[in-house]
C-alpha cells in the first residue's frame, strides 16, 4: 500500500515515488535516495557528504620542465637537414634525374615537408649554392683580416676553398659539376655571392700591389678570376681523377705558381 503522503506518477517510465503538495519539503538526502534506488547503486551513508581530503588525493609525480627549444631553431635544424640530403642526393643522382620525393626520402620526411621550406627543386640548389658561398665568404673575410702579408693571405684563401670541398666530396660534385648544368643557374650565381667572393681575392691583390708585394700594371679583378679558376679546376680534376688524394694540399703549388709565375731566377 502507498503512503498518504506520496502519490502515483503514472507519466514515468520507472516505478518511482514523488510527493504530494501537501506532503512536507522533501530534503537533497532523500531525494538521492530515490534516485539512487532507481539507478540500483548503493545507498548513501553518512561517508558520501564528508568533504574529501587533498592530501588524501594521489598526486601526479612531478614531470620535469623540457628545455626551451624556439621554433626557429627547429626550423632551422630541420632546413640544415634537408640541404644536407639534397646535398647527397644531388651528387648521387645528379640534379635534373634527382625528384623532390628522393630529397625527401634521404631526409627521412614526407615529401610535403620539403615544401614547406623550399618551393622546389631549383630552390633547393639554389640555397645550397648560398648557404655554402655565405659560410665561404665569412671565413675568407675572418681568415685575411688576421694575416698582414698579402701572399700568405693568398695561401690562406687557398687552402680554406680547397679544405672546404676536399672534405666533403658530394657537395664537391654538387658545386663543381651539378651547378654548371645550367647557364640560368651560372648567370645568377655569378651576379651574387661570387662576385663578392672574387672581391676578397681581388682586394687582396690590389693591397699587394700597393705595397709593391705585385707587379703594379696586373689588372686585379682578372688576376682575382686568374686565382679563382685555378682553385676551381683542381678542385675539378680532384672529382673526376681516378686516384686518392688530399685536395688541400695542392694550395701552396697553386699559390706558388702564381705568385712566382714559370720565369727562372
Amino acid at each position: 500500500m502507498m503512503d498518504d503522503g506520496a502519490e502515483w506518477d503514472s507519466s514515468s517510465r520507472r516505478t518511482a515515488f514523488r510527493p504530494s503538495r501537501s506532503n512536507c519539503v522533501v530534503t537533497p538526502v532523500q531525494r538521492i535516495e530515490s534516485l539512487a534506488s532507481l539507478t540500483g547503486r548503493s545507498a548513501l551513508n553518512e561517508h558520501s557528504f564528508m568533504p574529501v581530503s587533498t592530501a588524501a588525493r594521489p598526486q601526479k609525480p612531478d614531470r620535469p620542465d623540457k628545455p626551451d627549444r624556439p621554433d626557429k631553431v627547429d626550423k632551422l635544424d630541420k632546413r640544415d637537414a634537408l640541404l644536407r640530403a639534397a646535398i647527397d642526393t644531388f651528387a648521387a643522382r645528379g640534379f635534373f634525374n634527382a625528384q623532390v620525393a628522393d630529397v625527401a626520402r634521404a631526409a627521412g620526411v614526407a615529401a610535403g615537408t620539403v615544401y614547406l621550406y623550399f618551393r622546389g627543386k631549383d630552390d633547393l640548389l639554389i640555397s645550397i649554392f648560398e648557404r655554402t658561398m655565405k659560410a665561404a665568404i665569412a671565413e675568407g673575410r675572418r681568415s685575411v683580416g688576421a694575416i698582414a702579408d698579402p701572399v700568405e693571405q693568398l695561401r690562406e684563401i687557398a687552402r680554406l676553398h680547397l679544405s672546404r670541398l676536399g672534405r666533403d666530396r658530394a657537395l664537391a660534385v654538387v658545386f663543381q659539376v651539378e651547378l654548371r648544368q645550367s647557364t640560368k643557374f651560372m648567370e645568377r650565381f655569378s651576379a651574387t655571392q661570387l662576385r663578392e667572393y672574387l672581391g676578397i681575392i681581388r682586394d687582396v691583390i690590389a693591397e699587394g700591389q700597393a705595397r709593391q708585394v705585385f707587379r703594379s700594371q696586373i689588372n686585379p679583378t682578372v688576376a682575382a678570376k686568374l686565382f679563382f679558376g685555378a682553385l676551381d679546376e683542381m678542385a675539378t680534376n680532384w672529382i673526376l681523377s681516378r686516384r686518392r688524394y688530399s685536395l688541400v694540399n695542392e694550395a701552396d703549388t697553386i699559390v706558388d705558381l702564381f705568385v712566382g709565375g714559370m720565369a727562372k731566377r
